[in-house]
């Protein structure tokens, strides 16, 4: 044996006065403040299946418990709407580049014309596009049945002239947030930028990251889809990147059977009531819960020692879920809503508004 295994030391619980042996569940994770203990991720995680072992804790010495602190505070930032006012200064030059394309001239959007139609439809691009062409009319060669193919049409064209136009210059980051990233750095707060859920995809996400530097970049933890699924939570809940032990397979079957006990209980109490009800929760919804916990994992806190920057509703409502609180960020997507379950709610970074001084001294207003 090592010098360096030897500190950790095996020492025996005390045997019970009577009766058969006392044994306990095995720890959940291996003590960290063992440096020299080679432990694979999966065994960090204890046998769900409810076996046994005898009880001799793992102690390690004092001389071993030297271990930075678990950080106090770590930050997450969504993309969309946080580092760029996407839906200000993208998302509707994006749509008159793609009215363009599809040889719509008669079409063209101002701002008050933008902002009336995301007000009038809660942000629902579909909807928009229904709404301004009911207005002023629509393709005189179109179809009637053809109006789903040409929303879809349209959107898709708007999408690929967005991705263009995250990646030039006329997309600025918003005023502050680099000093903000810059401020947490110096004191000590590790930052993770989610970069999986946005509206318009991961791909146009990384190209407004990238408008940061890689200087800050590289200090920084970006967490997409691939992040997602490597983190321990994706592994071991997703069942992403990992082969499912028999333990890990009965623990899923099992939550998947009490989730559809629960939503039978719930229908037959709506049946009896005349109302509709559905508990389960959205795939976008548990998309963006993983996304969270993957994000604290990476910055190295619990989830209620994390915040979440959030420039959308679905965001917060997410946060909210897990038990992290969040700050929102208003955009020009969000300047009217309401978010009743943040800490607070701010118009941008500095000054007044969102500093890494008020996250650390919990001054949500």
């Amino acid at each position: 044996m090592s010098a360096a295994a030897a500190r950790c030391l095996l020492v025996p619980a005390s045997p019970p006065a009577t009766g058969s042996p006392e044994t306990v569940k095995a720890p959940a994770s291996i003590p960290t403040s063992c440096p020299d203990a080679s432990v694979p991720v999966r065994a960090a995680v204890g046998p769900s299946s409810g076996r046994r072992i005898p009880a001799s804790p793992l102690r390690c010495s004092s001389s071993a418990a030297a271990i930075p602190a678990a950080p106090e505070l770590g930050v997450l930032l969504e993309v969309e709407g946080v580092l760029a006012d996407v839906y200000r200064f993208g998302n509707r030059q994006a749509f008159n580049v793609a009215f363009q394309s599809l040889g719509l001239d008669c079409a063209n959007w101002t701002e008050p014309i933008y902002a009336d139609l995301v007000r009038k439809s809660r942000g629902d691009e579909e909807m928009m596009l229904v709404l301004f062409f009911d207005r002023i009319g629509w393709p005189t060669s179109l179809p009637t049945s053809e109006k789903g193919s040409f929303i879809k049409s349209a959107l898709r064209e708007k999408l690929k002239a967005l991705e263009e136009f995250s990646t030039s210059d006329s997309l600025s980051l918003r005023p502050g947030v680099e000093k903000f990233i810059d401020d947490a750095l110096s004191e000590g707060v590790p930052v993770a930028i989610l970069a999986t859920y946005g509206r318009n995809g991961e791909k146009m996400s990384r190209s407004i990251i990238e408008k940061l530097g890689p200087e800050r970049t590289s200090k920084t933890k970006i967490v997409g889809k691939e992040e997602v699924e490597g983190s321990l939570f994706g592994q071991l809940v997703l069942g992403k990147g990992v082969a499912s032990s028999l333990d890990e397979q009965l623990v899923r079957e099992a939550q998947k059977a009490a989730s559809a006990e629960k939503q039978r209980i719930a229908e037959e109490v709506a049946s009896i009531l005349k109302l509709t009800v559905d508990i389960t929760a959205s795939e976008s919804s548990e998309k963006i819960i993983a996304t969270l916990r993957a994000g604290s994992e990476y910055v190295g806190c619990d989830v209620q020692n994390c915040v979440l920057v959030a420039g959308s509703q679905s965001g917060v409502l997410a946060a909210e879920r897990i038990g992290m609180p969040c700050v929102v960020v208003r955009s020009s997507f969000t300047a009217r809503a309401e978010f009743h379950s943040a800490k607070a709610v701010m118009d941008g970074f500095g000054g007044t508004d969102l500093t890494i001084s008020k996250l650390l001294n919990k001054k949500w207003s």
